[in-house]
C-alpha cells in the first residue's frame, strides 16, 4: 500500500462523521487509482474504535452469500461479517466499508437498512459506481452522501513533498496579494512544472518520490492508462470503443489552436450527439475533465451551458500527468523528454499541459469547468471577424458588491510573454455582471485593480 498522504478530502469525511451521526452512508466515487482504499482506511484507523472492511473485487462467495442469505435479518448478517472477518465492532464506536462497492450492488443497496439500523457507521468507495450496469437492478440508497476524490492537487502534492510550509506560504501570498520571495516563487514554479509531469495519482507520486527518476512514475501512469482501456473495454457497453477513441484523442484535440474537440476527427460523419452517451461514460468513470460553453455569462453557467454543436467541448484528462504519458510515448527515449519538458527545452505546445492542470486544479475544488467564446466585429470592412475566448468561467463572490457572486474569468497563460484582449474585451462587454479577473502565468503576483495576475502553481487557491 503506497504512503498515506494528506488529502484535504479527510476533512469534508470528517464533517460528515460529526454532522450525520449515522444518519447517513458515505460513498466516496473517484477514478480507480485515486487513493480511495488508502483514505479510507487511514479515516477508519483513526476516527473509531474498529472497523470492518470488505473489499468485493476480492472477496468470495461466501461473504457475498452472507449478504444474499440474511437480507432480513440483519442480527445475523452483521453477526456473521464480524465472524468471518474477525472482528469485534462496537455499536456507534465503528466503521463498515464496502470497498469496491460497485462489484457487489446488492450490498449498497442494503445500505438503506444498515444506515436505518443505526449500530456502526458505512463507508462505501467505488469507481464507475454510475455505470449502468452497476445501478440498473437496484434501488439507490437516499440514505448516501456522496463525495469525490480527485487525484492530488498541487497543494497536496506539495504536502506529499514534505514541503507544507511553502504551501502555507502560497496560500498567504494569494491571500495577502504579496507576492513571494524570488527565491520562493522560482521554486515554486520548478515545482509545479515537475507536478505536471508527475501528476496527482497517489502511486506515481510515490514512484517518484522514492526513485527521484521518471521512469518508474512513467511506467505506472501507462499501466494506469492501460487500466483505463481494460475498464472502457469491459464496462462501456456500446460506447467502449467511442469511449476509447474519445480519451486516446484528447492529446491530440489540446494541442490543436482551439482545443476544442472536434467530434468529426473521429471518424467520416462523425458528431457530438454519436458520442454524448461515451463522454458521460468517461465522465462518470472520472477519467476526464469537459469543460463546456457558455452561451450567456451570468450567474448560473449551467442554465446556458451548451453541448449541442459539435467543437463547443473542451475535453481534458483528469490527471494532467496521465496526458503527458499519453503524449510522450518514446520507450528508452521518455526519461530524456522528460528532462527536456523540465527544463523547457522542447517546442511541444506547453500550453495544452498547463491549461489541462488548471481544469485540474478547479475540479478538485468542486468547481465545474465553463469557457466563453465569441467573435468581435472586424477592425475594417473585408477584413475577419476577430475570435475571442475566456479559458475558464466560475462564480466567486465579489468584495466591491458586499461579497455578491460575480462571474470571474479566468485565463491560463503558459508564456510570459502574452496578451489579456479577450479578458479587456469580456470586462467591457459584460460590465457589471464581472468581479475579480484572474490571469495565471509564469510570472510573479500583480494587482492591477480587480485583475489579478497569479503565478500558476496559485491556480489551487482559486
Amino acid at each position: 500500500m503506497h504512503s498515506l498522504y494528506e488529502r484535504k478530502l479527510y476533512q469534508k469525511m470528517l464533517e460528515w462523521k460529526n454532522d450525520s451521526n449515522g444518519r447517513s452512508a458515505l460513498l466516496i466515487e473517484g477514478a480507480r487509482r485515486v487513493g480511495k482504499t488508502t483514505i479510507v482506511q487511514k479515516f477508519a484507523e483513526e476516527e473509531y474504535q474498529s472497523s470492518l472492511f470488505i473489499d468485493f473485487s476480492q472477496v468470495d462467495n461466501d461473504v457475498r452469500d452472507i449478504f444474499r442469505n440474511h437480507r432480513g435479518d440483519l442480527d445475523t448478517m452483521l453477526r456473521m461479517l464480524q465472524l468471518y472477518f474477525g472482528v469485534d465492532l462496537t455499536p456507534r464506536h465503528s466503521v463498515v466499508i464496502f470497498d469496491e462497492v460497485q462489484q457487489f450492488p446488492t450490498a449498497r443497496e442494503m445500505v438503506k437498512h444498515l444506515v436505518a439500523d443505526g449500530r456502526f457507521d458505512y463507508i462505501e468507495t467505488g469507481s464507475l459506481v454510475s455505470i449502468k450496469r452497476n445501478v440498473q437492478d437496484i434501488v439507490i440508497p437516499s440514505e448516501e452522501e456522496r463525495l469525490q476524490l480527485w487525484p492530488l492537487d498541487f497543494e497536496e502534492y506539495l504536502w506529499a513533498l514534505g514541503r507544507k510550509a511553502l504551501a502555507d506560504e502560497i496560500r498567504h501570498s494569494r491571500d495577502s496579494l504579496e507576492p513571494l520571495p524570488q527565491a520562493l516563487h522560482s521554486q515554486a514554479m520548478r515545482l509545479f512544472d515537475e507536478y505536471l509531469l508527475v501528476g496527482g495519482m497517489p502511486q506515481a507520486i510515490e514512484d517518484f518520490l522514492e526513485t527521484g527518476t521518471f521512469v518508474r512514475c512513467d511506467k505506472t501512469k501507462r499501466q494506469i492508462l492501460t487500466l483505463y482501456a481494460e475498464d472502457m473495454e469491459k464496462f462501456g457497453g456500446q460506447d467502449a470503443r467511442r469511449a476509447y477513441s474519445i480519451f486516446m484523442g484528447i492529446p491530440g484535440q489540446l494541442s490543436a489552436g482551439s482545443k476544442r474537440f472536434k467530434f468529426s476527427s473521429l471518424g467520416s460523419g462523425s458528431r457530438y450527439r454519436d458520442y454524448e452517451s461515451a463522454l458521460r461514460w468517461l465522465e462518470d468513470a472520472h477519467v476526464v475533465n469537459v469543460c463546456r460553453l457558455c452561451n450567456d455569462p451570468n450567474v448560473g453557467f449551467r442554465l446556458t451551458a451548451d453541448e449541442s454543436e459539435d467543437s463547443s467541448l473542451k475535453c481534458y484528462m483528469a490527471d494532467t500527468g496521465l496526458l503527458v504519458s499519453s503524449v510522450f510515448d518514446e520507450g528508452p527515449e521518455t526519461e530524456g523528454i522528460y528532462r527536456a519538458l523540465q527544463f523547457g527545452k522542447t517546442s511541444i505546445n506547453g500550453g495544452m499541459f498547463i491549461e489541462n492542470a488548471i481544469a485540474q486544479q478547479l475540479r478538485a475544488n468542486g468547481r465545474p469547468l465553463f469557457y466563453y467564446t465569441w467573435q468581435e466585429p472586424p477592425m475594417a470592412e473585408g477584413k475577419k471577424p476577430r475570435p475571442r475566448e475566456v479559458d475558464f468561467l466560475i462564480t466567486k463572490g465579489f468584495s466591491d458588491a458586499a461579497g455578491k457572486p460575480r462571474v470571474c474569468p479566468i485565463e491560463a497563460k503558459s508564456t510570459k510573454t502574452y496578451s489579456t484582449i479577450s479578458l479587456d474585451d469580456f470586462k467591457r462587454h459584460f460590465g457589471k455582471r464581472v468581479g475579480d479577473e484572474v490571469v495565471l502565468h509564469p510570472k510573479q503576483l500583480k494587482v492591477d485593480g480587480h485583475r489579478v495576475y497569479l503565478p500558476l502553481y496559485m491556480a489551487f487557491c482559486i
